[in-house]
């Protein structure tokens, strides 16, 4: 008796080091298991940190494509690059490569160049596959809501890109009226690129009722350097709805150290704002950047406002002077990150088709945070008395848009 009480106390000591020794990423990948997300080994990540690096090696992988290209975005701005995206598309097409788009009727008409009609019509003509998801018709209002906000492209079923950027100019020359426009994209060759292709074509069989499926589409290809173990988030109104704010949610909730974040449309869902509340609490070194200007109207006084909050509740919120931040990125540990097309807003949290990568690697995540700190160079820090030196407008537009967050 005496012999089997003392075996089980030396299992619970070693039971109470394991929970001890936990850390936040191995609880995340557990976590996400346990929803049902794969989970790959053996892929290769790289971050393009701008409009021109995303751009530049996109079409180098576009002009080396063989099979098919895949491409699945909010919009495509009626711009120079998407032109000679397309002029690349055409000619793969005509070389015998399969070439799909999608895009999303909505992004597309509020996006001020859009792709009209006969441009449309012209774009099929030369052997590009062109679909706009769920195009918009009378009474109008029952297209608000969900809309297609991914950015995925599949080439060859061994490469693919995914992130927050659209396909636009300004991605490379900023906006007069906000200056730069930054933004995080990534290349990812492994099993991942399955994942991703996955979701591109279940999109694509909603949109137009093409199965896409076989090895000519779907196989395992094993690049070089390939040790980075990712996760693929997808949200889906339907299948996965709270996907994405679970996300963001159980990252914050099992944070240990510190938590890095940047979103441009910073108004969280309730949960998202307990969950940052209680890391802040715990003593988690929370720090977010926050535009500082915007492209669209009352979000950004909302989102200083929460900031504003935050900080006065314990974190370190900054406000970026250096243009606009479109990124969708967050840190935690100094572990791992997420990547992704989700704003932290209802929108996306509870509306929108959304996809994020959750990359377990100390390299990429260590990538990220060299970024946000050296954006911190062109930032200021919301301090205690930052909210009395706003207008009094101002103030108005932060608390009543902070009203609206479950509409925004």
């Amino acid at each position: 008796m005496m012999r089997h009480r003392l075996f089980l106390f030396v299992i619970l000591i070693q039971s109470a080091f394991l929970v001890e020794a936990q850390t936040s990423d191995s609880t995340m990948v557990a976590h996400l298991r346990t929803r049902g997300v794969n989970i790959t080994d053996g892929n290769s990540v790289k971050l393009l940190r701008t409009g021109h690096e995303k751009f530049e090696d996109l079409f180098e992988s576009v002009r080396g494509a063989k099979s098919f290209i895949h491409l699945e975005y909010f919009n495509f701005r009626n711009d120079s690059i998407a032109r000679l995206l397309f002029h690349l598309l055409a000619e793969k097409a005509a070389e015998g490569v399969e070439v799909r788009a999608l895009y999303d009727a909505f992004g597309n008409a509020s996006n001020n160049q859009p792709i009209k009609s006969h441009m449309h019509d012209s774009i099929n003509a030369l052997g590009i596959q062109l679909v706009k998801f769920d195009p918009l018709r009378f009474p109008w209002v029952n297209h608000i809501i969900p809309r297609d906000h991914r950015k995925i492209v599949v080439i060859d079923g061994r490469i693919a890109y995914t992130g927050g950027m659209n396909v636009a100019d300004y991605y490379i020359e900023g906006i007069p009226e906000i200056g730069d426009w930054h933004d995080m994209h990534m290349r990812i060759e492994g099993p991942a690129v399955n994942d991703l292709h996955n979701i591109f074509c279940r999109m694509w069989k909603k949109a137009t009722g093409e199965t896409l499926r076989g090895n000519k589409y779907f196989f395992y290809h094993e690049p070089e350097e390939a040790n980075q173990r990712v996760a693929i988030v997808d949200r889906h109104p339907l299948r996965s709805a709270d996907a994405i704010r679970d996300l963001f949610a159980e990252m914050l909730n099992t944070a240990q150290h510190k938590v890095l974040l940047v979103n441009p449309y910073f108004v969280p869902t309730h949960r998202v704002r307990k969950a940052l509340k209680r890391a802040i609490d715990r003593g988690v070194d929370v720090q977010i950047l926050l535009s500082a200007k915007s492209d669209i109207p009352l979000t950004p006084e909302a989102s200083h406002y929460v900031g504003n909050n935050l900080a006065k509740r314990g974190a370190k919120v900054y406000l970026f002077h250096g243009g606009f931040h479109h990124t969708k990125i967050m840190m935690v540990d100094d572990l791992y990150c997420t990547v992704g097309s989700s704003n932290m807003d209802a929108r996306s949290l509870r509306c929108d088709y959304e996809v994020n990568t959750v990359i377990f690697s100390k390299k990429t995540t260590a990538e990220l945070t060299q970024l946000f700190n050296d954006q911190l160079k062109s930032s200021t820090q919301i301090g205690k008395g930052y909210w009395r030196t706003r207008s009094a407008g101002k103030k108005f537009q932060g608390w009543f848009g902070n009203l609206l967050t479950p509409f925004l």
